[in-house]
């Protein structure tokens, strides 16, 4: 199979860089947790093995590297499952990024695991081309394994705790992956300091998960996404109104992240990052550098076993596949007009609410995937986590606007934990807590760490 597929556009009709996660094994996981609705994504590709071949390893490495303007290019590995290919897949991987980058061109390289199948031999692997994992964990063992089960729905949480011991003698980098769910979305606070405190984590982002619903399709969706014998399972599609029983709330996602930033702000500035945080202090520089809260999307697709490239990783349904990178080049998909207008509908496609809101700066509506509530007018397309949202953006202003003055002025942000403990000081140890649990501060956030 030839690998000479040139690029039609040129460098001012493309974007210079993007990022593309690529699905060595498509849907096929070792794990069945329940809420993964990409399990279901194999009804895509009936009777196929789910494994990407050689030729089209070679070739998506090819046009990766020929597509990038800018000096860094990111391989980032994503599944499914991408440890069920074994390692020699994977340091094939390297040996085509070293034949076909260009003089100068550096390459970054990410791996998203559950972390079950990590050896000594994998993780000597990542340390040898210093890969930045990001591992699956949903908080401590009780909140873990509620979703996250093997295919006999068995708990997962040891066989990952192993992982990571191999992943830290072997000192690679790693960042932690936690979805917020029904299960542990009330739990910020304890989910957060077992991050820190026990994986000695400093680097985390926090994934709602919102499965999304018809009325004919909520029973079933709500049995999970496991194959059940004699029993129907559903392609999940960004279709429906309603969520599932593990979808975590608005208000409740609200409030775990309000929780986690109050012990944050008090102690981890500038030791701990927490991705949300992050780019919420970015926004009030006008700088977006996740898709999720961007004007406009779509430098984020995915590519698939196959070669099958689609819009986003969350829409790998048949309505968002741009081609395949076997008959046109990957560049060419990404700059498409298809593409393009999938990237601007983002920002065309607010409603009044959101449009006349003073906290869209922070989110512009958030991403495209959620939009799929009611506004308070009745107007459809409005973010599904809009409440949760805006209450975590209020919570968070002064703060952040404190932050953002402090950078301006060349000094460090983690300056703001001085303030913090000086005001606590003058107003003493009554009243309730800042977080708005309702609790006192004395057995709440201001209760010493664990």
């Amino acid at each position: 199979m030839s690998l000479e597929i040139k690029p039609s556009v040129g460098p001012a009709e493309a974007p210079p860089g993007f990022h593309m996660l690529s699905k060595p094994t498509g849907a096929a996981c070792n794990l069945d947790c329940k809420y993964c609705f990409f399990l279901s994504k194999d009804a895509l590709y009936p009777n196929d093995r789910l494994r990407m071949s050689d030729d089209v390893l070679e070739r998506y490495i090819k046009q990766l590297l020929e597509s990038h303007q800018t000096p860094t290019v990111t391989v980032a590995w994503q599944g499914g499952e991408p440890t069920l290919m074994g390692v020699d897949f994977y340091r094939r991987s390297i040996e085509y990024v070293r034949k076909h980058r260009r003089p100068g061109q550096q390459v970054e390289y990410t791996f998203q695991t559950n972390g079950v199948l990590i050896d000594d031999e994998w993780a000597a692997f990542f340390k040898q081309h210093d890969v930045l994992i990001g591992l699956s964990v949903d908080g401590p063992r009780p909140l873990h394994d509620a979703y996250r089960v093997t295919k006999g729905g068995q708990g997962t949480f040891d066989q990952v705790m192993r992982g990571l011991d191999h992943l830290r003698r072997h000192d690679v980098r790693f960042n932690i992956l936690c979805t917020v769910n029904a299960a542990n979305g009330d739990h910020g606070r304890d989910v957060y300091r077992f991050f820190r405190n026990e994986l000695h984590a400093e680097w985390m982002q926090f994934i709602p998960i919102i499965e999304r619903a018809t009325p004919d399709t909520l029973p079933i969706a709500n049995l999970g996404w496991s194959v059940r014998p004699g029993g129907q399972r559903l392609l999940y599609t960004q279709s429906g109104s309603l969520v599932t029983d593990r979808s975590v709330r608005p208000e409740q996602y609200g409030r775990f992240l309000i929780d986690i930033f109050e012990e944050w702000i008090r102690k981890d500035v500038g030791r701990v990052y927490v991705q949300m945080f992050d780019v919420t202090l970015e926004a009030y520089f006008g700088s977006y550098k996740l898709c999720i809260h961007a004007p406009t999307c779509g430098y984020g697709p995915a590519i698939e076993h196959n070669g099958d490239v689609y819009s986003c990783d969350h829409y790998v349904e048949p309505g968002y596949r741009l081609g395949n990178i076997a008959e046109t080049h990957m560049l060419d998909l990404v700059a498409s007009p298809t593409q393009r207008q999938f990237g601007l509908d983002k920002q065309a496609t607010l409603t009044k609410q959101c449009l006349e809101c003073d906290v869209r700066f922070l989110c512009n509506g958030g991403c495209p995937k959620d939009r799929f509530a009611s506004s308070r007018d009745g107007e459809p397309g409005h973010n599904y986590l809009c409440s949760g949202l805006k209450a975590f953006f209020d919570h968070v202003n002064p703060a952040m606007q404190t932050m953002a003055r402090l950078i301006k002025s060349n000094r460090a942000p983690a300056e703001i934990m001085e303030m913090y403990a000086a005001k606590e000081h003058a107003r003493g140890s009554d009243g309730f807590c800042y977080c708005g649990s309702g609790k006192m501060f004395t057995r709440c956030h201001g209760v010493a760490q664990a």
